[in-house]
C-alpha cells in the first residue's frame, strides 16, 4: 500500500524556522507533482508550494521568498523549508503527491496524515 508519511512540524516563535519532510512509500513506480498544502482553523485548505518533476517550482504569494520546496526523487521525498515564520503560517501542513503505483498501475493522488506547525508571537 502506498502512502505519504510527514514529518518535521511543532511549535516555534516568530520568525524561527521549521523544515518539513515527506516520503511516498510503498510499490511506487513514478512520483509526478509533489506539493504542501496548509489549513488553518476555519479557512479553506490552499496550496502553499509546488514542485513537478522537471520544471518550475511555484508558491502562495504569502510565502514567496521565505519558503522553498525541494525534493529528493531517487527517495521519493518532498520537503518544505520555511524561514522567518509568522503567527499567520500556523496551520496544519498536507503533502500531497501523484504517485503511479504497481500494483495497481494507475495515478493516484495521495494526501499524508498532515503535521501541525504553530508560530508563536
Amino acid at each position: 500500500q502506498v502512502q505519504l508519511v510527514e514529518s518535521g512540524g511543532g511549535l516555534v516563535q516568530a520568525g524561527g524556522s521549521l523544515r518539513l519532510s515527506c516520503a511516498a512509500s510503498g510499490n511506487i513506480v513514478s512520483v509526478a507533482s509533489m506539493g504542501w498544502y496548509r489549513q488553518a482553523p476555519g479557512k479553506q485548505r490552499e496550496l502553499v508550494a509546488g514542485i513537478p518533476n522537471g520544471g518550475s517550482t511555484n508558491y502562495a504569494d504569502s510565502v514567496k521568498g521565505r519558503f522553498t520546496i525541494s525534493r529528493d526523487n531517487a527517495k521519493n521525498t518532498v520537503h518544505l523549508q520555511m524561514n522567518s515564520l509568522r503567527p499567520e503560517d500556523t496551520a496544519i501542513y498536507y503533502c500531497n503527491a501523484d504517485v503511479l503505483p504497481n500494483p495497481p498501475r494507475r495515478w493516484l493522488e495521495l494526501w499524508g496524515q498532515g503535521t501541525l506547525v504553530t508560530v508563536s508571537s
